[in-house]
């Protein structure tokens, strides 16, 4: 790593953390506990916290702060509930929607890579309850194959990821042939390089090379069509189609950290310089290599601001924000990318 590579700063997301949770939102930097907390953010907390190496006393504790959630939000059968409120009342049914994925995702990277003892065993036994379920949710079941690809790169023999993992191969739809458009979606929506993410994550797993270059195939076409001009253009919220003007807005810091991961993850499998080069320019879309030519974080804090507008950053400071930045930073630092 170079003197100059940014480092990821916990700080924010420690100050939106309480006893209870990491709160969801934030008015410019300060916490909303009156929005509550949810489980796809605790997820999130989760993998950047047991991923950061060398971890620190504080972070370590977001680790045992994040498991303690992910066990409180499973039912018995699997299923998820999303929401709590500042009380630590559920305010939602389980269910197996995206969150359920990614509690799935968040438990597998704990599994594999947390230096807390046991933290890495509360990962494994709740991730043996969290997979005795399915989604109909293309992108839960993304995120859930990413944590069953995770646990498996330490555990081969795990029989409840090997079963997610080949499970989630089988939900997938036959290519479109379209090499026009080949995304799986007629629109992308949002985290989309999730889903070319799982494809290689899985095919790995399961030693399905055919897949894995799927995966790659459709993640370079994502990299492509998400640049303009030298830098990322991502999708905004509204999501994107074929024939859509661009640039477009509200971007979302999700999407570029979604891009990260998936091109660090393409970089263990295949050399091609344009996966390290993605992570470098999600990297620097944060630093102002964006349509609007504007900052995205605060690097004194570790703050991500909630998105990008034509005219102006929404300075909001919620935790998906700033676990997007922490995220791609920990990703930069690995390659030791200087975003530009």
């Amino acid at each position: 790593m170079t003197a100059a590579t940014p480092v990821a700063n916990f700080d924010h997301l420690l100050r939106l953390t309480d006893r209870r949770g990491t709160f969801e939102h934030a008015c410019f930097a300060e916490p909303r506990p009156e929005d509550g907390y949810c489980t796809d953010d605790m997820a999130r907390v989760l993998v950047v916290a047991t991923r950061e190496p060398g971890a620190d006393g504080p972070v370590k504790g977001l680790a045992g702060l994040a498991i303690r959630f992910l066990n409180e939000a499973q039912a018995y059968n699997g299923a998820c509930r999303n929401r709590m409120d500042r009380y630590s009342r559920w305010t939602d049914k389980p269910t197996t929607d995206d969150h359920w994925g990614r509690c799935i995702w968040g438990l597998g990277t704990a599994a594999a890579h947390s230096e807390v003892g046991i933290v890495q065993k509360l990962a494994v036994i709740q991730f043996g309850r969290a997979a005795q379920t399915r989604s109909v949710s293309p992108r839960a079941m993304a995120y859930a194959a990413l944590g069953a690809a995770e646990l498996l790169s330490v555990d081969p023999e795990h029989e409840a990821a090997r079963k997610l993992a080949s499970d989630y191969k089988v939900s997938l739809a036959a290519p479109s042939g379209d090499s026009k458009w080949p995304w799986p979606e007629p629109r992308l929506a949002y985290a989309n390089a999730v889903l070319p993410e799982a494809m290689i994550a899985a095919g790995v797993a399961l030693e399905d090379t055919a897949l894995q270059q799927r995966g790659l195939e459709l993640l370079g076409w994502l990299l492509d069509y998400e640049s303009a001009a030298g830098h990322l253009s991502p999708t905004p919220v509204g999501g994107r189609g074929p024939e859509d003007v661009r640039p477009a807005f509200d971007q979302q810091p999700i999407e570029v950290a979604a891009l990260a991961d998936a091109c660090a993850r393409a970089a263990t499998v295949d050399a091609a310089a344009k996966w390290p080069d993605g992570v470098a320019a999600a990297a620097a879309w944060f630093h102002g290599a964006n349509d609007a030519g504007r900052v995205m974080w605060d690097p004194e804090t570790g703050g991500g601001f909630d998105g990008l507008h034509a005219d102006g950053v929404n300075q909001n400071q919620g935790a998906e924000s700033t676990l997007a930045v922490i995220s791609t930073l920990q990703h930069a630092q690995r390659f030791a990318v200087v975003p530009q």
